[in-house]
C-alpha cells in the first residue's frame, strides 16, 4: 500500500511539474555525476541568485520525487500522508495559477537503479547539463551490472538536452572526456590539470593563526584571470566545484569577476568538507554527508596536506551501496590511510576492512580503533583528542557519522545549523 501511494504521489507531482515548466519555461541547469553534485548545485545557485530569480533543489532532492518537489518549490513530507496530500493540492494551484516563477532552475539529478534517469528525462529537458565526475567505482553502483552502466545511465541526461543546450564538464576526468566525443551540443570544460576553457591554478588552503579557514585559487578564462576565495571548507574537489560553478554562471551571462565576487559569500553545504571548531582546541573536517571511494580518497589527501596539525585523525565509516566492489574499495582506503594519518577510528562492519588493511600497511595497532556504534566512537574520540589535532569524519549517510561530529564539536548547541540530517525526520531514525 505504501509503494502504491508513493507511485500515485510521484505521478501527480510529476504531471504538475511538467505543466509548470511548460507555462513558465525557465532555464533548467541539471547537475549530474557521481561526486560533488550537491556542492556544485549550491555553488551555482550562490552565484546566479545575485543576478537572476533563481531556485535550487533543496538539500539533495535528486530523485523521482525530489526533482518534481524542487520544480514546484514544495517540501519533502517524508512519511506524513496528510502533508503529501497538501503538497498535491498546493502543486495543483502552483502549476495552473502561479504568476511568478524563477528564471533559472538549478536541479540536482541522481540515479539509484537502472531506468531512473530515463524516467526523469521523459519530462525534464534541460538547457544546460553539468557533469562533475565519473570515478572508477561510483556511489550507487550496487544495482548496476558495471560502473560503466552507471555512467551510461547518467549520460541519458545529456541525451535529453535541448538542441541548443550546453554541457559543462570536468575536463580532467578521462571517463567524461570519452563521453563528450559523442555529444552533438556545445561542450565546455573546466579543470585544474589540463588546458581547457575554465582552468584553476595555484590553489591553496587559507590559514589564520595556523587554523585552516578556507581556500583560494586563480581562475583563468579566455585571457581573463580572477582570484577565487571561499571560506568555510577545504579540499581539491571543491576547486573543481567552484571552477565549474563559475563556468556555468559565465555561460549564463554573468561576468567573470561578478561570478567570483558572488562566490566569495558562498556558504558551503553542511557535511561537505566543512571546517568546524572541535573540543580541546581541535579542528574538525566534517565530510559526513555521504561517502564513495573516490570521495574518501580525496578527503584523506586533503587531510594529508593539512599544515600545522599535531596529529591527523580519520574517523571513517562504512561506504554503502557498492555491491561486489565493497571489500576491495574498503581495502584500498585502508592502504591509503596507512600512509596518511596518525590515528584511525572506523565505524561499521564493512569498515573493518579499512582497519585491517591499514594495519597490514604499517599503521600501528595502538592507534587503530574499531566501533559498531557511532555514539561510542564519538565519546571515545572525545577522550582521545589533544589540542592541535585535525580530525576528518566521513562515512555513508546510513552510518550517521554526523553524530560523531556532534560529540566532539566545540559548539554542539549549533548542531542544527552546522550539521547534516538534523531535521525531525532524521532525528527519529
Amino acid at each position: 500500500m505504501k509503494n502504491i501511494f508513493k507511485h500515485i504521489v510521484v505521478y501527480i507531482l510529476t504531471c504538475e511539474a511538467k505543466i509548470l515548466l511548460r507555462r513558465h519555461k525557465p532555464m533548467i541547469i541539471a547537475v549530474t555525476g557521481s561526486v560533488g553534485k550537491t556542492s556544485m548545485k549550491d555553488a551555482i545557485y550562490s552565484i546566479l541568485k545575485k543576478q537572476y530569480a533563481a531556485r535550487k533543489s533543496d538539500k539533495s532532492f535528486n530523485s523521482d520525487i525530489g526533482v518534481p518537489l524542487a520544480v514546484l518549490g514544495l517540501p519533502n513530507a517524508w512519511n506524513n500522508p496528510i502533508l503529501w496530500l497538501k503538497n498535491i493540492i498546493d502543486g495543483f494551484f502552483i502549476a495552473l495559477f502561479s504568476r511568478e516563477y524563477p528564471t533559472h532552475l538549478v536541479l540536482e539529478t541522481g540515479v539509484d537503479r537502472p531506468g531512473d534517469m530515463k524516467k526523469l528525462t521523459a519530462w525534464l529537458k534541460p538547457n544546460m547539463v553539468v557533469i562533475t565526475r565519473f570515478p572508477d567505482v561510483p556511489a550507487h553502483v550496487e544495482f548496476f551490472s558495471t560502473p560503466e552502466a552507471v555512467v551510461a545511465e547518467k549520460m541519458i541526461l545529456v541525451d535529453a538536452l535541448q538542441p541548443d543546450g550546453i554541457v559543462i564538464y570536468n575536463h580532467d576526468d578521462v571517463a567524461i572526456q570519452l563521453q563528450m566525443e559523442n555529444v552533438r551540443q556545445q561542450t565546455i570544460g573546466y579543470g585544474r590539470e589540463l588546458s581547457t576553457q575554465y582552468k584553476a591554478t595555484a590553489d591553496e588552503v587559507i590559514y589564520h593563526d595556523d587554523v585552516p579557514m578556507g581556500m583560494t585559487f586563480m581562475l583563468e578564462h579566455v585571457g581573463e584571470t580572477a582570484q577565487v576565495r571561499v571560506m568555510g571548507s577545504v579540499g581539491l574537489p571543491l576547486v573543481y566545484v567552484y571552477t565549474g560553478a563559475v563556468a556555468v554562471a559565465v555561460e549564463c551571462g554573468v561576468p567573470l569577476n561578478d561570478a567570483v565576487d558572488a562566490l566569495s559569500a558562498h556558504v558551503p553545504p553542511a557535511g561537505r568538507m566543512r571546517i568546524l571548531k572541535g573540543l580541546k582546541g581541535t579542528i574538525i573536517i566534517d565530510d559526513t554527508y555521504n561517502a564513495s571511494p573516490v570521495a574518501v580518497e580525496q578527503a584523506l589527501m586533503t587531510l594529508k596536506e593539512m599544515k600545522h596539525a599535531k596529529r591527523k585523525i580519520a574517523v571513517l565509516g562504512d561506504m554503502l551501496e557498492l555491491g561486489r566492489y565493497s571489500a576491495t574499495a574498503h581495502e584500498r582506503i585502508g592502504e591509503l590511510a596507512a600512509g596518511t594519518i596518525d590515528a584511525l577510528f572506523t565505524v561499521g562492519i564493512r569498515s573493518r576492512k579499512i582497519a585491517e588493511t591499514a594495519l597490514e600497511f604499517g599503521l600501528d595497532e595502538s592507534v587503530i580503533f574499531q566501533y559498531e556504534d557511532v555514539a561510542k566512537a564519538g565519546k571515545e574520540l572525545q577522550l582521545y583528542l589533544e589540542p592541535g589535532d585535525v580530525v576528518l569524519v566521513k562515512a555513508s549517510q546510513g552510518v550517521r557519522a554526523e553524530r560523531v561530529v556532534e560529540e566532539v564539536m566545540a559548539e554542539p548547541e549549533y548542531a542544527a545549523d552546522l550539521l547534516v540530517r538534523q531535521d525531525t525526520a532524521w532525528s527519529n531514525r
